[in-house]
């Protein structure tokens, strides 16, 4: 586990950065992920990417992605780029409002995190999707709240030592 104070908050840059490292370990030990094929990447304190490509498979009957592929990427990218203020538990999803601004056709597109406030109970971040011209498809807003799962429990959380 990181060096952390009592409110399990990464106290030095190494150990931040092993907890993001941790991070990206967990998204990517996590089963939907085999599903909905992505890679994410913690890009600093408070800053998440994840990255993906939109296949046909994941279409609505109308020829564009489901709304469940915005909702599973703005949700990860903001959790993530939550949690990297929390070193100790899991958090939760307690609300996310989305805004869907463009429908995304296919190829890969790029959701990005950013934590915006809350650091004890209650954290807020947003998140957007972006696709391969650089046009914004969707937003997103969530709250977070610290779950009981403490992250060393989980078997995809694994820090580095060193």
């Amino acid at each position: 586990m990181p060096p952390e104070d009592a409110a399990g908050v990464a106290d030095d840059a190494h150990g931040a950065s092993l907890h993001w490292r941790a991070l990206e370990g967990l998204y990517a030990s996590a089963p939907i992920n085999h599903l909905f094929r992505s890679e994410l990447e913690i890009l600093g304190e408070g800053r998440s990417r994840i990255s993906f490509t939109v296949e046909p498979d994941s279409f609505h009957a109308a020829g564009a992605a489901h709304g469940t592929i915005y909702f599973k990427m703005l949700d990860d990218a903001a959790f993530y780029a939550a949690n990297t203020h929390v070193t100790d538990r899991f958090l939760l999803t307690t609300s996310f409002n989305m805004h869907l601004s463009k429908p995304i056709k296919g190829g890969r597109i790029v959701a990005e995190g950013r934590w915006v406030s809350g650091r004890r109970r209650v954290l807020v971040a947003e998140s957007w999707l972006v696709d391969g011209d650089g046009e914004e498809c969707g937003r997103g807003t969530g709250t977070f709240m610290r779950s009981r799962i403490a992250l060393s429990s989980l078997p995809g959380y694994r820090v580095a030592n060193g």
